[in-house]
């Protein structure tokens, strides 16, 4: 699910897809990039999915600066379909002309396989009645991925997922993708079919890989996210993207109810949150990188349509509109990397079919991080939610309104291996600071203290 690594990328990578050799074959054109990258880079710290280093032949620092948060090859190398290899592969071509042939198989001689295992303790300020406090998760998560070069133009991200209580498909990303000229400038194209909006997404922003990136099963959370938080293994959706001149990204895809686990599918009446149709997913950004800088300023948004219950009757609408900002910058001694977001969610829940009511919900997220060569590492962010009265919230305002600050401490003493130590501590929990619950039950009380380990292998 997370990848992680870092390094220093000369002014050169950032037109990594910017067409060196477009009308080459695919063949010679991979190994041709790869031996381009390998000379171009000066390798730090950081880590990713050991498949890919494997495939690509690089350390886990290429690509994140602590996974999973990608750097800019680490963006590149995702956008381009996971495919760059520097492993051996059986190799077949036809003969098109005299002169020229087409790739019909390049196979990696090695399943690019890998494994991932999270472990856990976490306490609660306050002891939730009924619930055993100091919570052991072991695991919290055992993950096996299938990740890498399927083809010269198609790639995986595939995970399957034990998360202690049941295995099933996690996120899954397959990507067709190529290059093109256009008046002069590289293009990147692609097609990816994904089971949860934003998990294609490279940048840390989105639901799907913004930070924290581990956090606890066992805590006590606020009542109410945004609907592209809760799709995740519940659609199945098949988009096309580009990137112009490593400068202007645009992405369009189209998902439909495909829902996992004790579930009924195909949807039926005893179903719930079922699309009528397909929801539309979007994605436009732009990016530049200059010096030690990379910026990025992007807007996302998805727009479904719920049966409240089964098939048929009355419905949710429901429309998330997301504003997002990243910046990086190398230093001398690591790395300073800031996410930003804003999602607005307008909804309007039917009542009866002729009756209707709009309810409005705003989530904002901020963070910085501070990443050292020696493998330490820290974050610090707030987040902020608010909206509407609604009666689905189980406290006694009925509000969403929740805030406070997440502090995180890590070190990576190996590339492939993490130990991260968070606090969570609230403000405002589901509309309140006191009491809101109408039990007694503070803000603070589901303060959180989180310990991960986290192998990648």
């Amino acid at each position: 699910m997370k990848n992680s690594l870092k390094i220093k990328i000369n002014s050169g990578l950032t037109t990594f897809s910017s067409g060196i050799g477009i009308y080459l074959s695919s063949k010679y054109l991979t190994r041709l990039l790869f031996v381009i990258i390998i000379l171009g880079l000066n390798f730090e710290v950081t880590k990713a999915l050991p498949s890919y280093a494997r495939q690509t032949g690089m350390s886990c620092s290429a690509c994140h600066f602590s996974f999973p948060e990608l750097n800019s090859f680490g963006r590149q190398f995702k956008m381009n379909g996971y495919v760059l290899t520097g492993m051996k592969t059986i190799d077949a071509a036809d003969a098109t002309t005299d002169s020229t042939s087409v790739t019909r198989l390049k196979l990696l001689t090695t399943l690019p396989l890998s494994a991932m295992l999270q472990s856990s303790f976490t306490h609660i300020s306050k002891d939730v009645p009924g619930v055993q406090n100091n919570s052991v998760a072991f695991p919290q998560q055992l993950s096996v991925f299938y990740a890498g070069q399927v083809s010269p133009h198609i790639g995986t991200f595939i995970q399957m997922t034990y998360d202690g209580h049941s295995f099933g498909m996690d996120n899954a990303d397959i990507r067709y993708t190529n290059q093109a000229r256009i008046f002069k400038k590289s293009l990147t194209y692609g097609l990816t079919l994904n089971n949860n909006p934003a998990v294609q997404d490279v940048w840390n922003t989105s639901p799907a890989w913004r930070f924290p990136s581990a956090s606890s099963d066992a805590a006590v959370t606020p009542a109410k996210s945004t609907i592209m938080e809760n799709l995740g293994t519940q659609v199945a959706g098949l988009g096309a993207y580009t990137l112009f001149n490593n400068l202007i990204f645009a992405e369009l895809t189209m998902y439909r109810s495909a829902q996992q686990g004790s579930v009924s599918n195909p949807a039926d009446n005893t179903s719930t949150m079922v699309i009528d149709g397909v929801a539309p997913y979007w994605r436009v950004a732009l990016q530049h990188q200059w010096g030690q800088n990379y910026a990025e300023l992007g807007t996302f948004g998805i727009s479904p349509k719920f049966y409240q219950q089964g098939i048929t009757g009355i419905m949710d609408k429901i429309t998330d509109i997301g504003y997002d900002f990243q910046f990086e910058r190398r230093l001398p001694f690591g790395a300073l990397t800031l996410h930003s977001s804003l999602i607005n969610e307008k909804e309007v829940r039917d009542i009866t079919p002729s009756v209707s009511r709009k309810i409005d919900f705003n989530s904002f997220k901020v963070d910085g991080n501070l990443y050292l060569k020696n493998g330490i590492g820290a974050t610090f962010g707030y987040f902020y939610t608010n909206g509407s009265v609604d009666s689905k919230i189980s406290s006694w305002t009925n509000k969403p309104d929740s805030n406070g600050y997440i502090g995180q401490l890590e070190y990576l003493p190996w590339y492939n291996t993490k130990f991260a130590l968070q606090y969570v501590a609230y403000s405002k929990f589901n509309g309140t600071i006191f009491n809101y619950n109408g039990n007694g039950r503070s803000a603070a009380n589901n303060d959180t203290l989180y310990l991960v380990v986290w192998l990648n292998f």
